[in-house]
């Protein structure tokens, strides 16, 4: 079976013919600067306490890790938004997975820093079984230690793409989360962790499925 990650870097490769040179030097650049800037290295790892939140879903109602922790172990993922394919491809894929997550009793959550309204399309709502949470402003992944603010030229990419960060954002356009999956026991530690500066890849639902196999 093919992997998430394979996927996606397909979807990329083929996606490159279709980017002008100039633009694809921008980007390239952003992702080479981020990676070597250590932003990595703030994120929290394994034995970490996860920090608490109490967000908003994309379906109205608020949910918070103090609540979903009181039922079971967590699988928290950041993602950039409903604008980025990969994210989508991500959430795709885990929804796929949903329930090898749910049968051994973890509770499956999404976290991004669109406006409630914008985090999904209408489909995705009703497709997505599990909770895709509103960050606004990116406390939370910032209390993660996975915010990071897009360079201006690439922010100017991305508003000539037409993704529209202003809004969707809230008025925080430049600020994303790096990619990230969490899976945190009943205590709130963190006992599984992948963060990765390339917002080409992701953690494989595989591992995330393993690492809830893991628990005590």
């Amino acid at each position: 079976m093919t992997t998430l990650n394979t996927e996606l870097r397909n979807f990329y490769q083929a996606r490159q013919q279709d980017i002008p040179a100039e633009i694809r030097e921008i980007m390239h650049r952003a992702s080479q600067e981020l990676a070597n800037s250590g932003q990595a290295d703030h994120a929290l790892a394994v034995g970490a306490q996860a920090p608490p939140f109490s967000l908003p879903s994309a379906t109205g109602h608020t949910l918070s890790l103090t609540s979903l922790l009181a039922k079971g172990p967590v699988v928290l993922t950041f993602y950039r938004g409903a604008w980025c394919p990969y994210c989508n491809m991500a959430l795709r894929s885990l929804q796929q997975h949903h329930d090898a997550i749910t049968a051994r009793g973890a509770h499956l959550v999404a976290v991004s820093p669109q406006i409630p309204d914008e985090s999904l399309t209408l489909t995705e709502k009703h497709d997505l079984a599990f909770d895709v949470l509103s960050d606004i402003g990116s406390e939370t992944a910032r209390n993660y230690g996975l915010a990071f603010d897009l360079p201006d030229d690439l922010a100017a990419v991305y508003d000539k793409f037409g993704f529209d960060l202003q809004r969707v954002n809230d008025g925080h356009p430049r600020t994303l989360p790096l990619p990230a999956t969490y899976v945190i026991d009943r205590n709130g530690t963190i006992r599984w962790a992948f963060t990765d500066t390339d917002y080409t890849t992701r953690a494989e639902p595989t591992d995330i499925v393993a690492a809830l196999d893991a628990l005590d």
